[in-house]
């Protein structure tokens, strides 16, 4: 389908038979005729802390299990263990802070698996990295500089696409708007991932942090060799769910950049073969 460029906004339009190109230009003719708002304000957001992982995760996984069935968003599999819903439950908001290769591999994942997905506000979004994870750019849409507003692009932008990656630059969103913008994601069935700022109700927070790295020399040997393993722990805590967290290896494995669980403790093996792009 196309829709010449000059066309007035059609409630009426259907999104389904565009492409990813013609998605983006539609949605930003929306966006062309917001006026500018200014209800976001900066603020210096502290990470969130998470208590130790407890014997209570064998139950907290047996309630997951019992939870109602959700439409989701492709994860990486070894980071789905971690989720509620084993996914990014469609029409939710998810606030996610830390090591960049988290939010990298939920949007991979998401292209991967045949999704649309915007990253708005995010300049230092590494598309190299997205693909060495699996990545479809061309599913991909990227909008550096959002200007004024970057909560009314991420808006509009949950009109078509099914995952929105929205960096707020330390801005906390107020209540009333915040929970505006949920329910547009809830109507759409798409799913709102925010980064870098505070907003009020999301349904699951999740952390990531690099404990190690493997191939990097120490001792005499310091800053000697090449980058083959990276481990984050990655905390996850939500409405559903008690806060846990695992530690996971990125490594290569055919080709790409694959997740691989690791118990908590263990220390970081490397193999003559692995390769890693720097993703953290």
């Amino acid at each position: 389908m196309s829709v010449p460029a000059d066309a007035p906004h059609d409630p009426n339009v259907s999104l389904d038979d565009m492409s990813l190109p013609e998605r983006v230009a539609y949605l930003r003719r929306r966006m062309a005729g917001v006026p500018p708002r200014g209800e976001a304000r900066s603020l210096s957001y502290p990470t969130p802390s998470y208590p130790a992982p407890s014997v209570e995760r064998e139950k907290d996984e047996e309630r997951q299990d019992q939870l109602p069935a959700k439409a989701v968003l492709a994860v990486p599999d070894a980071l789905a263990t971690l989720l509620p819903h084993r996914g990014l439950a469609r029409g939710s908001v998810t606030a996610i802070s830390g090591a960049g290769s988290l939010m990298l591999g939920l949007v991979a994942s998401v292209t991967a698996s045949g999704g649309y997905v915007a990253v708005v506000g995010q300049p230092r979004f590494g598309l190299l990295a997205a693909a060495e994870m699996g990545a479809d750019l061309n599913r991909l849409a990227v909008v550096p500089d959002p200007g004024e507003d970057p909560v009314e692009v991420a808006a509009i932008l949950l009109d078509g696409l099914d995952l929105v990656v929205l960096g707020l630059g330390g801005r906390s969103v107020p209540p009333s708007r915040a929970r505006a913008v949920i329910a547009r994601a809830r109507s759409k069935g798409a799913s709102l991932l925010v980064a870098d700022g505070h907003w009020d109700g999301v349904d699951l927070r999740l952390d990531a942090a690099v404990r190690s790295v493997g191939g990097v020399g120490t001792g005499e040997q310091a800053g000697r060799g090449r980058l083959r393993t990276l481990r984050l722990e990655v905390c996850a805590q939500g409405k559903a769910m008690r806060p846990r967290r695992t530690c996971f290896d990125l490594r290569s494995e055919h080709g790409r950049i694959e997740w691989f669980e690791v118990p908590l403790g263990v220390s970081a093996g490397i193999r003559p073969t692995d390769r890693i792009a720097v993703l953290a």
